[in-house]
């Protein structure tokens, strides 16, 4: 999971350095070489976007051990096995699509169809973290009312469409990848960066009636507990988001900004998987 979001932060910060076609052409990182030339046109940049594809390696090399790990432990775990399984084969998609992203000159759908990958392999890696915690592979009961469950399922719901259009405004805006780079989306930036924030909005205030809500029902410590934890990084990562579109998209403050999606996103899945349990329930003898 570490790695996971490991590679998605430094993939941004290619992306912020305009080091996105470092290696103009894949598999090689330039015609006729692998690995990076001393002469070649990308300067410094070269060095930057092959380092970033070099980590790929050391995801799949964890997702290995994880899938090894899987199939060697007794009782063998179906479900464990089959996330990490689904998280290597993601990887070698993710180099694939990288591949096309670079060929593609960048292409602001070939990049946000790139995060929204990770995204999704980041929920299969944290998934089988949650699973491997677990003594059963049982059908998940409810800790909580079924509204409240819901709400916890609608708010994992609404993280992942604040990351899709994250992806959008990214599109929209200046920060291509490369210098060189002018495809965009043609939508306007403003638009798009408002109808972001108004989901944003509502997702903070689903948030801020979910923790009442858990603490009227008085749901598990550990629930309310990541409730209010994912309040605050929301909280916080809002501040930012407003910040950096107010002082022209500052790269620093995007990096922030895409570090902060990733720890909601993961907020998210941590406050759902808090409202039920697969462990048999405690006797009371």
């Amino acid at each position: 999971m570490l790695a996971q979001c490991g590679i998605v932060v430094t993939g941004a910060l290619v992306r912020l350095t305009g080091s996105g076609l470092g290696c103009p052409t894949w598999p090689e990182c330039t015609t006729g070489s692998l690995v990076p030339v001393e002469h070649q046109a990308q300067g410094w940049h070269k060095y930057i976007e092959f380092g970033n594809r070099m980590l790929t390696f050391v995801v799949a090399v964890v997702c290995i051990a994880s899938l090894v790990i899987a199939l060697r432990t007794r009782p063998r775990r179906g479900p464990i096995v089959t996330l990490s399984a689904l998280g290597l084969g993601g990887v070698f998609a993710q180099a694939v699509l990288g591949g096309i992203t670079v060929l593609a000159g960048l292409h602001p759908a070939t990049v946000a169809a790139h995060f929204l990958l990770s995204i999704v392999l980041i929920y299969f890696a944290h998934a089988a973290y949650v699973r491997s915690g677990e003594s059963s592979d049982a059908e998940p009961k409810p800790l909580v009312r079924r509204e409240a469950l819901f709400v916890g399922k609608l708010l994992v719901f609404l993280s992942a469409v604040i990351l899709s259009l994250g992806t959008i405004v990214t599109g929209s805006g200046p920060h291509s990848g490369d210098a060189k780079t002018t495809v965009r989306f043609q939508l306007d930036p403003r638009v798009i960066s408002w109808l972001h924030a108004d989901v944003v909005i509502f997702f903070v205030g689903l948030l801020c009636v979910t923790v009442l809500m858990l603490r009227m029902i008085d749901a598990p410590k550990l629930a309310q507990k990541r409730a209010i934890s994912l309040l605050v990084v929301s909280l916080a990562q809002g501040l930012i988001g407003y910040v950096q579109y107010f002082t022209g998209l500052p790269e620093l403050l995007v990096a922030l900004h895409i570090l902060g999606a990733l720890l909601v996103w993961l907020g998210s899945l941590d406050l759902y998987h808090s409202l039920q349990s697969r462990e048999p329930a405690a006797s009371s003898s």
